[in-house]
């Protein structure tokens, strides 16, 4: 069985409140079930975390890089400026495993400091636009690329 992590950053635990014209009006708890399910559908098992602390995640995806487990990452406001997330996922690349950089928006649409990303750079790929549909997608792109 295929393991991944799906990592969230900031904000992400308030899905479905925050901002619902750009995030939509899924919650996260929502989400959460329908990754597992996403998941079990693939042969995976997905466990999955939010936090809204930078050291936190940057912690975790450490954690995924010694494990060599796969990510799948929505680092949100943290994919445009910390290093720390960045470094912590240049290792996750390093160890061999999938990375995949998650949006629900699409970055490239909306203000000009959402255009950079510190994370895309060491990422396997990234998956941006689809609503809460960007996970699934992320969750195929893995199984695509591992043995079962």
């Amino acid at each position: 069985m295929t393991n991944v992590v799906v990592l969230n950053g900031p904000n992400l635990g308030r899905l479905g409140t925050r901002q619902p014209d750009v995030y939509g009006t899924t919650t996260y708890e929502s989400l959460v079930q329908s990754l597992h399910s996403w998941g079990e559908d693939r042969g995976m098992s997905v466990e999955v975390r939010q936090t809204d602390d930078e050291e936190t995640l940057a912690m975790w995806l450490t954690e995924a890089a010694r494990a060599r487990v796969h990510v799948v990452l929505n680092a949100a406001a943290f994919t445009h400026y910390s290093r720390a997330v960045a470094e912590a996922c240049a290792k996750v690349h390093a160890s061999g495993v999938v990375l995949v950089e998650v949006h629900i928006s699409n970055p490239h649409a909306r203000e000009r400091f959402r255009h950079t990303s510190v994370v895309s750079g060491v990422a396997t790929g990234v998956i941006s636009g689809f609503g809460t549909d960007s996970y699934r997608l992320a969750l195929e792109a893995v199984a695509a690329r591992t043995p079962q």
